[in-house]
């Protein structure tokens, strides 16, 4: 049976369309054998020489006219080569397994180099290294889209029109309004708001009801310990006051739990990062290690929050607020597109954004850069007179979803004991204005009542 190796090499030799792809990702240490390695450098070198494939008899003169060989070497991989003959294969099966053997190769060198490093035996890298160079092997992948054609590729681009796609949808009614049925992947979806307003109630409550959805989720915090966290999704789905939670008999406990997991599929990790320790890279990792340990592949992802996090880019650097901010949440996005994932956050409004009935781009803390990477960012404003109602303002800031023009604020009843968001009545929406002037849509609103939440039965 011949080696995958021998096959890799016969195809670089005599299918140029292939050498093309696979080349950027093969590495010479990828090869085994000596003479193999010597092969793929001279056919690569010639390629990038030449622009054209090397012949058989091209490569034999290279490798006789190499100084660095024993006449025994150069014999070995002259006769080597001589069996490199053309032999067609299917394209796509060569490139998928050309593909997982670059990535085989990776992890196994990757995991012998973090050996080496673990045993102190390399004098320029520490341990702090392994995490990212097994992240690296673990993301070998080929990228074959070459981009999209305007005049030639139409067909594709109104079945895209007419698409269904796959988004994470709300349970909340204006939520899935402005988003047109749910978060899409490859997203990064920004909430700003004030401490204390409701961020990571927020977010808990979307990561709950994602849940129930049957999807999995992951939610990484870095202000609240993971216990915290799971304290308030537990107060959401066990329909818990939060207070309260700790009273509950074991058993009675146990049986809340029991009868969730027999209303969903889905699993809901959480995980919890010191804060300003963690970067993308360190997500990378985390959803490598689910996937090969757990088998766990998220459907949306929650950070907990975006301004503690700190950059790939400049761990090491002193830099300005503006260019960590933008630089973190770019480096967010990317995370979502490589996982395909919505990814949802949120940020601090500045100073002169606490307490205020009213919230804009400008009150963004530390970056005005953010909201030009964001593909949704909303405001969650709450006032003396909405927490009366039990309501909260959201506002949108940007929505590349959706008209930012239409239901550009509107009103969610917020239970505070439970960590819960709720529909509110129709007339508190109808009583919402465009026009800036919220004082009086605040004084409007606390004249209105809530809707009660229908609460879950176990």
């Amino acid at each position: 049976m011949e080696r995958i190796e021998t096959t890799i090499l016969r195809n670089l030799l005599h299918n140029e369309d292939y050498a093309r792809k696979v080349i950027p990702f093969i590495q010479p240490d990828f090869f085994e054998e000596k003479s193999e390695k010597i092969i793929f450098d001279e056919t690569v070198s010639f390629i990038t020489k030449y622009d054209n494939c090397v012949t058989v008899e091209a490569l034999n003169i290279e490798v006789e006219n190499r100084t660095d060989l024993t006449a025994e070497e150069v014999k070995n991989i002259v006769n080597i080569s001589k069996e490199l003959n053309d032999s067609p294969v299917d394209s796509q099966w060569l490139l998928d397994t050309t593909e997982k053997w670059c990535r085989d190769r990776a992890i196994y060198l990757a995991l012998m180099e973090s050996i080496h490093i673990a045993d102190g035996n390399d004098e320029k890298k520490n341990r702090d290294a392994i995490p990212n160079i097994l992240s690296d092997a673990l993301a070998v992948s080929f990228d074959n889209n070459i981009g999209h054609d305007y005049l030639e590729n139409y067909e594709e681009r109104y079945e895209y029109y007419h698409r269904t796609e796959d988004k994470i949808p709300f349970d909340l009614e204006y939520f899935d309004k402005i988003t047109k049925g749910g978060l899409p992947n490859k997203t990064l979806n920004i909430a700003l708001a004030g401490t204390g307003v409701g961020k990571s109630l927020f977010m808990c409550h979307v990561a709950s009801s994602v849940l129930l959805q049957g999807r999995n989720v992951l939610y990484i915090t870095m202000e609240m310990a993971e216990e915290k966290i799971a304290e308030r999704i537990d107060a959401n789905l066990l329909n818990v006051d939060i207070q309260t939670l700790a009273q509950l008999p074991k058993i009675m406990f146990e049986n809340k739990i029991t009868d969730l997991a027999k209303k969903t599929q889905g699993k809901l990790i959480v995980k919890e990062y010191p804060t300003a320790s963690a970067h993308a890279g360190h997500f990378r990792a985390l959803l490598n290690d689910l996937a090969l340990k757990k088998s766990f592949r998220p459907d949306i992802i929650f950070i907990d929050y975006l301004n503690i996090c700190t950059s790939q880019r400049f761990r090491n650097a002193s830099v300005n607020s503006y260019t960590m901010v933008k630089s973190i949440a770019e480096e967010l996005r990317g995370l979502a597109v490589e996982f395909n994932v919505p990814i949802v956050s949120a940020t601090q409004t500045t100073r002169s954004g606490y307490g205020s009935s009213d919230v804009d781009l400008t009150d963004t803390s530390e970056s005005f850069g953010l909201p030009a990477t964001a593909d949704l960012m909303f405001a969650l404003i709450s006032t003396d007179e909405l927490e009366e109602q039990n309501q909260i303002m959201v506002k949108q800031l940007k929505n590349r979803y959706y008209d930012p023009t239409l239901n550009k604020r509107f009103i969610v009843g917020i239970d505070r004991a439970k960590m819960r968001l709720y529909n509110v009545e129709q007339e508190a929406q109808n009583n919402i204005t465009d026009s800036g002037q919220v004082a009086e849509t605040v004084k409007v609103l606390s004249q209105s009542s809530k809707t009660k939440f229908n609460d879950f039965t176990f």
